[in-house]
């Protein structure tokens, strides 16, 4: 049985820091290309970072580049997102899922359709 749970999320105040952690059971983590994303209220779910199975390649949406960062550990299954800088508009529900494809291809990678296994989400909110 595969279970995803997203965990870290929190009330943070403009301009600080979040590590987000998501943990995969039931399926070869290490194999997997993964991806973060993000619903904020009233808004459809939109892509945030995607990492390939080594680490070796990493995406992410222009409205974080440069402030946030996904990393994992696959000796421990884990997959991490910190989160610098953060702002009011950082404010969702942030959700790790399973990429279905190897790679974080450049056109597709946003995707919410092409990922499968998703978590629960952890809550973020950013005070301004």
């Amino acid at each position: 049985q595969v279970q995803v749970v997203e965990s870290g999320g929190g009330l943070v105040q403009a301009g600080g820091s979040l590590r987000l952690s998501c943990t995969a059971s039931g399926l070869t983590f290490d194999d997997l290309t993964m991806g973060w994303f993000r619903q904020a209220a009233g808004k459809e779910r939109e892509g945030v970072s995607c990492i390939s199975w080594s680490g070796s390649s990493t995406r992410y949406a222009d409205s974080v580049k440069d402030r946030f960062t996904i990393s994992r550990d696959n000796a421990k299954n884990t997959l991490f997102l910190q989160m610098n800088s953060l702002k009011p508009e950082d404010t969702a529900l942030y959700y790790c899922a399973r990429r279905q494809y190897t790679y974080c291809s450049r056109s597709s990678w946003i995707n919410a359709d092409e990922y499968i296994y998703w978590g629960q989400g952890t809550q973020v909110t950013v005070s301004s």
